[in-house]
């Protein structure tokens, strides 16, 4: 079991953004930039870690879930975009980043991460699922 599966079950506290029915939004703890996000379906075994092994239903579901949260996350951040990414080297249970950007150099994957109080990140995590609610 993965490290995010045991985040969607509650196992591993969170700051969650958003949830529904097939899928999960919740800020990374080593963000990039603040309000750097994951979206991660919820899978029944046996997890995946490749995007493209998912069904199309669950392509769809997770990718049309990823754009709510994204227009939450702008709406909440301000920022110019908010930037897709989907890696998916570092966890295996598939999983899509998004940024928010206002320039390309918050995306550059070297970048050094922020380490963000636990009240920031629960503020932000809670003015994005504010925002979330209203798309």
């Amino acid at each position: 079991m993965t490290i995010f599966t045991r985040i969607i079950k509650g196992e591993i506290p969170s700051y969650k953004v958003a949830e529904d029915e097939k899928n999960y939004a919740f800020l990374d703890i080593n963000p990039l930039v603040k309000g750097h996000t994951l979206v991660v379906p919820k899978l029944a075994e046996p997890e995946s870690d490749y995007i493209f092994d998912l069904t199309d239903e669950q392509l769809q579901s997770l990718m049309l879930f990823a754009k709510r949260v994204a227009k939450g996350l702008k709406a909440a951040t301000g920022c110019k975009r908010v930037g897709v990414a989907v890696l998916g080297m570092e966890v295996n249970h598939v999983h899509v980043h998004l940024v928010p950007m206002n320039s390309e150099k918050d995306m550059i994957w070297t970048n050094p991460k922020l380490s963000l109080p636990a009240e920031e990140m629960a503020f932000i995590a809670n003015s994005i699922a504010e925002a979330v609610e209203k798309q």
